[in-house]
């Protein structure tokens, strides 16, 4: 599996926007466009393991596609109703939308990807395909 990261409009790509695009940047609102959630690749026989870590949110608020082996996880945090019982007098916790795309190899069982989020981490299992085991041919000499 290769793990080619793509990312909307990053720190990575700041540099290109600076000196490609640099008019185009200005008065552009940017506060979600750097958040990138931290993630561990981990590779096993059967296949990889990602864990990304994106503590405090639901699951449901989570999305895990796969297009043309791209591997796309993203999260986007459903406005909470305002409460009319009590003031909020300061926020801190902030849960910002994120997207982190991967592109898949043709190792990998794209229809086989797995997900699950405990304890803060969601978690992905992309199993490796079963490799097609050839079976040695004795040839007989006439």
């Amino acid at each position: 599996m290769t793990l080619v990261k793509h990312y909307p409009k990053t720190i990575n790509n700041l540099f290109d926007d600076f000196m490609f695009n640099f008019p185009s940047v200005w008065g552009r609102e940017q506060n979600e466009d750097f958040f990138m959630p931290s993630v561990n690749v981990h590779e096993t026989n059967e296949g990889y393991h990602l864990e990304i870590n994106a503590p405090g949110r639901n699951k449901e608020d989570f999305k895990v596609n796969v297009d043309n082996n791209i591997l796309t996880v993203s999260f986007e945090k459903k406005e909470e109703k305002e409460n009319k019982e009590y003031k909020t007098i300061r926020r801190e916790f902030s849960y910002q939308n994120f997207k982190r795309s991967f592109t898949l190899d043709d190792k990998v069982n794209a229809e086989g990807i797995q997900a699950k989020y405990e304890n803060g981490i969601l978690k992905l299992f992309v199993p490796k395909k079963e490799e097609i085991k050839v079976m040695p041919k004795q040839i007989t000499i006439q």
